[in-house]
């Protein structure tokens, strides 16, 4: 299969292409290489006679209808948007500019590729998204976001990503266009570029800063390791059903506290300190506003329909996850000089 992945030189899209191009597909990876995306993530599959990269910007429409022509894709997977919700407090445009009308442009280019070849029932377009759509739940264990639940989006990230989500489900239903959705849960492992709050605790833990919470850190997240998304993401693109979303979890629900106490743990018996532990780092601050209070995702039908579930607990995948921080510094150092990381984001509203 020919898969034409947007946003393939970032964290879940360079795992994707590593996956995809390990499984014997081709691979045409699209990015703009905007702050976030960095080609060194897929510097292991770049000499691959099965890829193929083309830097170009999803709010480009005559690019994507040139890249569309050039490498006829079998299917789709977007996954190119601006992800980080802290500056999509502070800079809500590009959010909109990027995963609204970007999305747009990937649904009509595509639209038009696939009208223009006679609507081949073997074209899919995969879009991928997150749970965050939904809002947020209460502690009940036993209350989780399926693939029904209403779109309660609290964020301008959040809002955005759910604008895109319906415009997919549009254009499946005006269009015809085939389609299938994922929304997951929040990822993480390697090449995790450094403003999210697993890198972000493992490398301010080495450095000696103060590893910061919002509020009391009780906010509930379900953790799923990239390269089990990587997997389902490719199975949903090859056997899922058109029309049909499905929900990806890493069954790994944790508070944030507790994930950066065992963040620091790891880190004792890895690095220890001369003194003391890293979770004497720890320091709460102000919480985000509109922090949605838990996230945590029903899996079943991604399990019963396509036989997938995920394969790394949260404590073996945060334990890769440090080990190949504290091995890669060559890879994390630079991406500390980009703009806005480092710093408290997120605080405008």
């Amino acid at each position: 299969m020919k898969i034409l992945i947007t946003g393939g030189a970032g964290f879940i899209g360079s795992a994707v292409v590593r996956r995809a191009i390990a499984d014997g597909h081709e691979v045409v990876n699209l990015d703009a290489l905007t702050y976030a995306a960095c080609l060194d993530n897929v510097a292991s599959v770049a000499n691959s006679a099965a890829y193929t990269f083309e830097q170009a910007d999803i709010r480009d429409r005559a690019a994507l209808d040139r890249i569309f022509t050039l490498y006829a894709p079998d299917a789709v997977m977007h996954l190119a948007a601006e992800s980080h919700v802290d500056r999509s407090i502070d800079g809500p445009g590009d959010f909109i500019e990027t995963n609204i009308t970007g999305t747009y442009n990937m649904l009509e280019a595509a639209r038009t590729f696939w009208a223009a070849r006679g609507r081949p029932e073997t074209f899919l377009f995969h879009h991928i998204s997150t749970d965050e759509v939904f809002g947020s739940l209460p502690s009940n264990p036993d209350v989780m976001f399926i693939e029904d639940t209403p779109y309660d989006p609290r964020s301008p990230y959040s809002a955005s990503k759910a604008s895109s989500d319906h415009l997919v489900r549009a254009w499946h239903e005006t269009y015809g266009l085939p389609v299938v959705l994922t929304n997951c849960s929040n990822n993480y492992g390697p090449f995790h570029f450094p403003e999210k709050l697993v890198p972000v605790v493992i490398l301010n833990a080495i450095a000696g800063k103060s590893l910061q919470i919002y509020g009391k850190g009780d906010n509930i997240r379900d953790w799923l390791y990239v390269e089990d998304h990587a997997d389902a993401l490719l199975l949903v693109v090859q056997k899922g059903e058109l029309g049909r979303s499905y929900n990806i979890g890493g069954e790994n629900e944790r508070t944030n506290l507790e994930l950066v106490k065992t963040l620091c743990a790891i880190l004792d018996t890895k690095r220890p300190k001369p003194q003391g532990t890293y979770a004497d780092q720890i320091t709460f601050v102000t919480d985000r506003p509109g922090h949605d209070a838990r996230y945590a995702i029903d899996a079943s039908r991604i399990r019963e329909e396509l036989g997938w579930r995920p394969t790394v607990t949260v404590e073996e995948g945060l334990e890769r996850t440090v080990q190949w921080y504290l091995d890669n510094e060559e890879w994390w150092r630079p991406l500390q000089s980009r703009h806005g990381v480092g710093q408290r984001l997120g605080v405008k509203a």
